[in-house]
């Protein structure tokens, strides 16, 4: 309210005058939902954090779980994938043949040798004295091999081990198209045809045995004389040319002469396969060596410790620390329990001894940021001198005081020791096992022994060959990598590891997250149009309030005049 006061000399009049200010475009109406909706959001966008931060998470354990399985695929290589030892898939068990001439001749020209995982280890003196050839015998020329022949009859042709087909030649025939006869049914005969140009305007048919140290047979069945009309056979049946003798291949292996109608011989040692290529005289020899196959075995390690590196580089970002001291921006696992459990696993592992051999044994050794440095020189030596050493330190190893039994499979947590009481009725069937007089720890199965259900020894199987009742002293060992392995297997393992099933639970938890994000912000949309109608109204009313009193403003102001 405004009031004026004016004087005169005569007269002194007072006036009043009202005027109010309460105008709702002062009021931002939308700042002041957005202010309240951000309030009940902010719980939301809390969450939202909480989902980041378990999304990486989630990341950085999935690369760990990737990179543990490099290990794990390594270790797998050299320990086998089966937990048995009678399943020779680990690289212990792989063969390689070593050739060595003794005299005048080419060892790895003149056989190839190659040798199946397990295959007995020694060493053979052989001699390639002769080698296996196909036979190939030719008829006489003909000046055009397009042009009718004027023969009629039939021949049989087979070699001796397959099955005779009758080749059925009608006057009209030319060369190429007995050939071509011939050869529709060598699938069943074993001989080939060809037709060779020998000059200009002299071609020969040619007989061709399939296999070697096998003789063509050749018969005319009826009809004209084809075959001696081809110039094939003479009057007895001989082979008129005869351009290579059917022979077998003639070895000797340890002084024994052998003979065999090929040049792949894989029938002589279990295992062993010889491929002939070159004779190697009577004067000269090749040692053949069958034994472990060191270069496997070496690209084995190496793979295994490019594996642990690779890990072993993730891991030292997950510890890196920032210039304030605290974690990086890249460690996201900074502190992580589960990976310090994992490192600590992996070096507990690789710290194994056996016997007095440790990793050093292999060339191996740590640098400053804890990776693996191999010496190339002390793991050829190590090869080279004592492979078994070698097996012994890495895989697992089971030693026992009888050769009636083997191991089947393994369990995670085998005993370092164990003696069994085996007993058998009459006919040699197992009847009983027991450790310690306890009988309830092992289960029959025919020959196989199984760890009860239950108790320590579950997941152990033996199997039993021999008839007689017997006391068995077993020992168990596991090495370096059947450690790394189990470890970091359960761990890894993309079923039931871990890692797995804590990503499982952490993706769980941000669904459940998201869902309480999502209940959120939708009971904050909600609150933003229960105060859009609310401020509505009140915007309303305050208009409805600055008419009535602009209304009683003006009524005020004209009274006063």
């Amino acid at each position: 309210m405004t009031t004026t006061t004016s004087t005169t000399s005569s007269t002194t009049t007072t006036s009043t005058s009202y005027s109010y200010s309460t105008s709702s475009s002062d009021t931002d109406w939308d700042a002041l939902i957005e202010v309240a909706v951000a309030a009940k959001e902010t719980r939301a966008d809390s969450i939202d954090l909480k989902i980041e931060d378990n999304e990486a998470t989630i990341a950085a354990y999935e690369e760990m779980q990737s990179l543990l399985q490099d290990i794990v695929s390594a270790a797998e290589t050299i320990r086998g994938t089966a937990d048995s030892l009678t399943a020779n898939d680990d690289i212990f068990s792989t063969r390689a043949a070593y050739l060595t001439a003794v005299g005048d001749v080419d060892a790895e020209s003149a056989v190839v040798v190659t040798a199946e995982a397990d295959a007995t280890i020694t060493t053979y003196d052989l001699q390639i004295l002769q080698l296996a050839s196909a036979q190939k015998v030719a008829g006489t020329a003909v000046e055009d091999k397009t042009a009718e022949l004027g023969l009629s009859g039939t021949f049989s042709i087979q070699l001796e081990n397959a099955e005779a087909v009758d080749i059925e030649i009608s006057e009209d025939m030319t060369l190429a198209e007995i050939a071509e006869a011939i050869n529709l049914q060598s699938d069943t005969s074993g001989v080939s045809a060809t037709v060779l140009e020998v000059s200009e305007g002299s071609f020969r048919l040619i007989l061709s045995a399939d296999e070697t140290g096998q003789e063509i047979v050749l018969t005319d069945v009826s009809g004209d004389d084809v075959t001696g009309s081809l110039g094939l056979t003479d009057e007895d049946g001989s082979f008129t040319s005869e351009l290579q003798e059917a022979q077998s291949a003639i070895i000797t292996l340890d002084g024994i002469e052998i003979t065999r109608t090929t040049n792949t011989i894989d029938d002589l040692i279990d295992g062993v396969t010889f491929n002939l290529y070159q004779e190697t005289g009577e004067d000269n020899s090749i040692s053949v060596e069958i034994s472990n196959d060191l270069t496997s075995i070496k690209s084995a390690i190496t793979a295994l410790v490019d594996a642990y590196n690779a890990y072993r580089e993730w891991a030292v970002t997950q510890q890196a620390t920032s210039s304030a001291g605290g974690a990086s921006d890249d460690a996201v696992l900074f502190g992580d329990s589960t990976l310090r459990a994992v490192n600590t696993a992996i070096a507990d592992a690789l710290s194994t001894v056996i016997d007095t051999d440790s990793m050093a044994l292999l060339g191996l050794t740590y640098d400053e940021s804890n990776y693996l440095v191999l010496d190339e020189t002390t793991l050829n030596e190590a090869l080279l001198e004592d492979v078994e050493a070698i097996e012994d330190l890495l895989a697992f190893q089971m030693t026992s005081t009888s050769t009636d039994i083997a191991l089947l499979n393994r369990s995670s947590n085998m005993p370092e020791s164990l003696s069994l009481d085996i007993e058998v009725d009459d006919e040699g069937n197992i009847t009983s096992v027991s450790v310690d007089g306890d009988s309830s720890l092992f289960t029959i199965s025919g020959s196989r022994i199984n760890g009860a259900e239950g108790s320590i020894y579950e997941g152990i199987t033996f199997v039993f060959t021999g008839d007689e009742s017997q006391s068995v002293d077993l020992s168990f060992s596991s090495g370096i990598v059947e450690k790394l392995y189990s470890t970091i297997e359960s761990y890894s393992n993309s079923d039931d590891g871990i890692l797995e099933d804590m990503m499982t639970s952490l993706t769980e938890t941000n669904e459940d997250l998201q869902e309480d994000a999502d209940d959120i912000r939708s009971r904050a949309e909600t609150y933003r149009d229960t105060l859009a109608a609310r401020y509505a109204a009140y915007q309303v009313a305050i208009e409805e309030a600055e008419s009535t009193l602009d209304y009683l403003e003006a009524l005020l102001n004209s009274g006063s005049d």
